[in-house]
């Protein structure tokens, strides 16, 4: 079941773009992942389907009630529309402790059923011993997950995350992405959850969403997204991409690194051609391609590639080896499918 279902949604700051004619659709159950830059309008679209902006265009229903129509002047107010929100930093009042701010919320319910509530999402967030302590007493990953019951507790059946990760340690983030998706996932709550980092888009979302200049450039699953990007902007965004040179002829793409089959729907002529870091291998007897730049990374070392056209091309290598700058390295490129833009949208929609 649809539960979130924007039409046609568009926002304009004076003379500027924010969120260009956007459809969107977010099922019962489903973490949706808006992914972007900074200033790519996720946030703003997150704003509108909330009720904390008027679009210019477009209509927005959230679990089967139209919530605003611009072209027929419907409008609900953001405290009406039953979406639970939790914001970058939190929001949370530093004068009530853990329980009065998750019972804040609680509106139209008896006093037995608010501390019913209560008491529930403090063991599903894990906070059972924390009721009577203040924000200011409590860790970031601790206040998030206040803010998350805070959000859940009147089961709201949509929840809106803008960048809730954000303010948290990098050792923290991905434990805490882990709880709050089981959260969500166990109460069947639709969410969408905004960011600018790909990691806790693919890893947390069922579906992510591409935006890019107030526009949607992809929504798919992670997989989709990863392995099938649509626009050379989402290949070189989600996940690590080089591009090199390649000719479509016939039924074939030809590149300096091997001939591949041509993908369905790519014009002929030329081709960037999409090289993840992951399928390139060291392989004795290979193409040979010349070390720029290596950069140890812990569990691994990332090596940049000079071919001989002069792109570039990245390889992972896992082993202890040690290729010094100049170093002439053999390798294979093994493509389980190729993806490929013509040249010129590459350089245009790339980063």
């Amino acid at each position: 079941m649809v539960v979130i279902d924007a039409d046609k949604i568009a926002k304009r700051y004076n003379r500027t773009i924010a969120v260009k004619s956007c459809d969107l659709e977010v099922e019962s159950g489903e973490i949706l992942a808006l992914l972007g830059p900074s200033g790519s309008g996720k946030t703003t679209l997150l704003r509108l389907i909330a009720g904390f902006e008027m679009p210019d265009e477009g209509r927005i229903s959230i679990d089967g009630r139209t919530v605003v129509d611009v072209a027929n002047s419907v409008w609900v107010d953001a405290e009406d529309r039953g979406v639970g929100m939790v914001f970058q930093d939190y929001a949370l009042f530093p004068h009530l402790t853990v329980a009065k701010n998750i019972r804040f919320g609680l509106h139209g319910v008896s006093k037995s059923e608010r501390q019913t509530r209560v008491e529930e999402f403090l063991r599903l967030t894990e906070l059972v011993g924390y009721a009577d302590r203040y924000p200011h007493e409590m860790s970031g990953g601790q206040q998030q997950r206040v803010a998350l019951a805070r959000a859940l507790a009147p089961r709201p059946r949509v929840v809106l995350l803008d960048e809730p990760f954000n303010g948290l340690d990098p050792s923290l983030r991905p434990q805490m992405r882990g709880e709050v998706a089981e959260i969500l996932r166990h109460l069947g709550t639709a969410a969408i959850l905004v960011t600018h980092d790909q990691e806790e888009a693919l890893g947390m979302a069922d579906r992510v969403a591409v935006i890019r200049n107030g526009e949607l450039q992809q929504i798919g699953t992670p997989e989709e997204i990863y392995y099938s990007p649509t626009t050379a902007f989402v290949a070189n965004f989600v996940g690590q991409a080089d591009f090199i040179p390649g000719i479509v002829d016939g039924t074939e793409v030809h590149t300096e690194i091997g001939v591949f089959p041509r993908p369905p729907d790519l014009p002929a002529g030329p081709v960037k051609v999409m090289i993840r870091h992951e399928v390139v291998n060291s392989k004795p007897g290979g193409i040979l391609a010349t070390v720029e730049k290596r950069e140890f990374l812990g569990g691994e070392i990332l090596y940049r590639l000079r071919l001989p056209s002069g792109a570039t091309i990245h390889l992972e290598q896992r082993k202890p080896m040690h290729w010094r700058v100049g170093h002439q390295v053999p390798i294979e490129v093994l493509l389980p499918r190729v993806v490929a833009f013509p040249s010129v949208a590459s350089s245009e929609e790339s980063l």
